[in-house]
């Protein structure tokens, strides 16, 4: 299916005016085009696993607009026109140009795939469904992940950081709990490891959707990986469900702040003597995660670094 789009150029500091005189006449979707860089406070809340290299900020934003061939384009532009001549009463909104063009599905849908290659982490091989493996990588360890919605292929350090500790603890007896399972490819990497169970909880429900996908994609039997939707630092409901003193590894790739709150909780659901594997950790927050630990009881083993992000690894004693 074709659309037609239309691409309305205006200032960066002037987008969230402009999207909303669109949204009075009718245009909600919004595609932002600029370079505004992510405050330090954006790049704490948020896991990019694809981002590109941003050029400087010119201060110059284009939004994007699509009509379906069946939208009278003509009375919407009319609108839109006559929004935006409102706005520059009373604000500068740039030029206030639109360029139309003509795209398909497939453009925007897929075009965020020509980031996403396979990768490795030290010897597992990572790879999207859309690659081939080559000849000399059949006898790696190779999971297959497409990361759906906002979710994690592992080509972020905190991801890796995880892995790498996986490696290390997961046994053929590991009773696994991933916490903010995502994509599920932690989970997946344990059990493709040796673990002989994994629960994973989110917060989001698409990841059941993404979580599936990628059982599939890796042969794990449904059995093997259970999937919850539900905030386990403060639903009594998913922490029974979860179960208690029932873990020999729980791993949780979420950001410093919420792992403060999670590990008080979450020393409940670990044996005797389980591991706990963090990361989502920037630098600067390395010791506010420590101090929690240690707060609930854990012993910290190891801390491992990649670029700005740390991983914290504990014991519960025994």
């Amino acid at each position: 299916m074709k659309w037609n789009k239309f691409t309305l150029k205006t200032k960066a500091e002037a987008e969230d005016l402009v999207i909303s005189a669109l949204a009075d006449v009718g245009i909600l979707g919004v595609e932002i085009e600029d370079h505004v860089p992510l405050s330090e406070t954006d790049k704490q809340q948020m896991f990019v696993d694809i981002l590109p290299d941003m050029p400087e900020n010119d201060g110059v934003a284009y939004l994007n607009f699509y009509l379906d061939e069946e939208e009278d384009k003509e009375e919407i532009l009319v609108k839109v026109r006559q929004a935006l001549e409102e706005l520059k009463e009373f604000t500068d909104i740039g030029e206030g140009t639109i360029e139309e063009s003509q795209t398909e599905d497939k453009d925007w849908i897929n075009n965020w795939k020509e980031y996403f290659k396979q990768f490795y982490v030290d010897d597992i091989l990572i790879i999207p469904s859309w690659e081939e493996v080559k000849p000399e990588d059949r006898d790696k360890m190779i999971i297959h992940i497409d990361p759906g919605t906002a979710f994690g292929t592992g080509m972020h350090e905190t991801t890796q950081l995880c892995i790498r500790q996986l490696k290390k603890y997961v046994t053929p007896k590991t009773e696994l709990l991933d916490v903010g399972t995502g994509s599920g490819i932690l989970s997946i990497a344990a059990l493709k490891l040796g673990a002989r169970h994994a629960v994973g909880t989110d917060l989001d429900v698409c990841a059941v959707t993404a979580v599936e996908e990628n059982k599939a994609a890796n042969d794990i039997a449904a059995d093997d990986f259970t999937m919850m939707i539900g905030n386990i630092i403060d639903d009594r409901e998913i922490q029974d469900a979860v179960g208690y003193e029932k873990y020999d590894i729980v791993v949780a790739n979420i950001l410093a702040e919420v792992l403060v709150m999670l590990t008080p909780v979450i020393v409940k659901q670990m044996k005797p003597g389980a591991y706990y594997i963090t990361s989502g950790i920037l630098a600067e927050k390395e010791k506010v995660v420590t101090a929690a630990i240690e707060l609930a009881g854990l012993e910290v083993t190891e801390v491992t670094y990649q670029g700005e992000w740390v991983s914290v690894t504990a014991r519960k004693r025994e």
